[in-house]
């Protein structure tokens, strides 16, 4: 399926060089009267390059056909995180820099959208929010409020966000995984 490169989004897999890339950064760029640019950055899936790319604002792009399996995320061990088959109990795992940003948002037990090309195992298909319990922030303030003072917290994955005032150890927080932002308590 082909799209229009002003549709390419960070998550998305491409066919680019006749080789599966993921989108790993986007940024759409006018210059004044001249046609629209998308300033890409692409991991290319088999060999884990990395490579910036400019499209053309009316250049078609190859959207890569993806299988997805739920897998269930087991457990982290150094570099290598891996997920198994809960029908046939198949373990697959993942080295920390294929899945990038996506680890600090991985529980044990949690069931996730496994994407395969091709029959090998490419990425993960992260939820857009995740629950993240606080293991570690500072006690709040009793003159600030809620709007205009947030504060550093530790999630339990090791994701660090900025919370509110009023959120404290213990608590567990909404997360978006697009942006790593503090969304609301859960």
């Amino acid at each position: 399926m082909n799209i229009p490169a002003t549709q390419l989004r960070v998550g998305m897999t491409i066919i680019y060089n006749k080789d599966p890339h993921r989108i790993m950064e986007t940024q759409h760029i006018t210059q004044g009267n001249k046609r629209g640019k998308m300033q890409t950055k692409l991991r290319n899936l088999r060999t884990g390059t990395q490579s910036e790319n400019r499209f053309r604002s009316d250049d078609r792009v190859e959207r890569a056909n993806l299988e997805q399996q739920e897998l269930e995320f087991l457990y982290a061990s150094g570099d290598e995180h891996v997920f198994m088959n809960t029908e046939n109990f198949e373990q697959i795992s993942f080295q920390a820099e294929t899945l990038g940003n996506a680890v600090k948002y991985l529980l044990p037990n949690h069931k996730l959208q496994v994407e395969f090309f091709e029959g090998r195992p490419v990425g993960i298909d992260l939820p857009t929010t995740v629950d993240l319990k606080v293991i570690e922030t500072d006690p709040g303030l009793k003159t600030a409020t809620a709007t205009n003072s947030p504060k550093p917290a530790t999630l339990e994955t090791g994701l660090v966000v900025n919370v509110p005032n009023f959120v404290v150890v213990g608590d567990v927080v909404t997360v978006d995984t697009a942006t790593g932002q503090y969304l609301s308590r859960a």
